[in-house]
């Protein structure tokens, strides 16, 4: 299995609050995110890492040139793109070959609960379950949450929503998918799509099965105040 980290972003709100490096490249617990996520993946038989990096920040570029790909599994471009979802489409050409999990270089998860997310995954393709298996979490800190449907008894996904059901989730940021998901990026992209929520919806649309996992808790680094919060998070975790 392939992973995926979008890492393009400009992190603006963080440089306005004062934090001089670019968001890759910010440390918990001394270890950039973006190494972070490597060292996780890699724990989880990373068959190849695939990362998309912002072309003008040239911190995260010199250390993924220096120090991010020393076991030959990183495949690394940069790019400067309008979307996350953009990011993904430049990325889709090296995730076709087999299921892969995409996420953001700023989410903050238990590594635990990932584990035995990949092992559901897996075990969801193994069995022809399911073409996708999503993240989420009941745990909101999120301006703009993007809320899942989910039916309690098969755990299926049955929409993606901005208004808040009942039970309520939320997308967690985190995505494994099948390469039959890219056709349905291709037709996005196409369509002047710009929004991962739009693609998800996307995803149901084109009768693709996907289902959720549930996280107890997945944190995103949009503000410096984040960064506390996601170390003692993590330090929660033991």
């Amino acid at each position: 299995m392939k992973y995926a980290i979008i890492a393009a972003g400009e992190g603006s709100r963080l440089s306005q609050e004062g934090i001089t490096v670019s968001k890759p490249m910010v440390r918990l617990g001394g270890i950039p995110l973006i190494e972070r996520l490597q060292r996780v993946f890699r724990a989880n038989g990373a068959s190849g890492i695939c990362v998309v990096c912002n072309a003008t920040q040239q911190d995260t570029i010199a250390f993924m040139e220096q120090e991010g790909n020393t076991d030959g599994l990183t495949e690394f471009i940069t790019r400067q793109t309008p979307s996350s979802m953009h990011s993904f489409y430049e990325l889709s050409p090296l995730l076709a070959d087999e299921p892969f999990v995409l996420t953001t270089v700023d989410t903050i998860f238990r590594e635990t609960e990932f584990s035995r997310y990949v092992a559901e995954f897996e075990r969801l393709i193994a069995t022809g379950e399911a073409d996708g298996l999503m993240g989420v979490t009941d745990y909101i800190d999120d301006e703009k949450p993007l809320y899942v449907g989910i039916d309690e008894t098969t755990g299926q996904i049955t929409a993606f929503l901005d208004s808040d059901p009942q039970p309520h989730y939320i997308s967690a940021g985190i995505y494994g998918l099948t390469p039959r998901a890219l056709h349905t990026l291709d037709d996005c992209i196409r369509r002047g799509e710009s929004r991962m929520r739009n693609y998800q919806r996307a995803l149901l649309r084109d009768g693709l099965r996907l289902k959720a996992f549930r996280f107890s808790k997945v944190l995103d680094i949009d503000h410096a105040s984040d960064i506390r919060k996601a170390e003692e998070f993590l330090n929660d975790n033991g």
